[in-house]
């Protein structure tokens, strides 16, 4: 996976907005990373979705989550790019359940930055901080969508990811 994206061509990656539909926007303020979307057509794209299928079924059979769908991108964090404290569901859209985030990134040390930083899901709490996640090739942090806020640092080198959500069906 990381061979394959980072020969994507550099046109194909699009800069990252927020919001979904009417309301998205880009907003270099929030984020500033680009995005890829994963899809069926390229061979290796569509055996993580097919691996994502197969962890979805699981988490249904054993925690009875109702998950109905996954979607996911690349995302490039070129050095000193981010992406500020955020939810990954939007406002009147709760479809989105777990996000995960999978790490395609080569030797990356601890002085190369770029950590995710999930926050405690309590008001009460405000900053405090859950745990840092280093973006090491293959490790793969899953979180509820709604209740964890989140943050990715800036780094000093490309970072690269698999960004995406499961999601249940709004429509029945």
């Amino acid at each position: 996976m990381y061979q394959h994206v980072t020969q994507l061509p550099k046109q194909q990656f699009k800069a990252a907005g927020i919001g979904r539909q009417a309301n998205r926007q880009l907003n270099q303020q929030v984020r500033n990373d680009k995005i890829h979307w994963l899809s069926s057509k390229q061979q290796c794209e569509q055996a993580y979705l097919n691996m994502m299928n197969e962890l979805r079924q699981q988490l249904n059979q054993r925690l009875f989550l109702g998950l109905f769908d996954y979607e996911a991108h690349f995302a490039h964090y070129a050095p000193e790019s981010y992406y500020h404290r955020h939810l990954d569901a939007f406002k009147g859209q709760s479809n989105r359940i777990l996000s995960t985030v999978f790490y395609l990134n080569q030797h990356w040390q601890q002085d190369d930055g770029g950590e995710l930083i999930i926050y405690s899901s309590s008001d009460n709490d405000g900053d405090k901080s859950l745990c840092r996640v280093l973006p090491e090739l293959g490790t793969m942090a899953i979180f509820l969508s709604e209740q964890f806020p989140h943050e990715v640092l800036a780094a000093k080198r490309d970072r690269y990811s698999i960004a995406g959500w499961f999601q249940v069906n709004q429509h029945g």
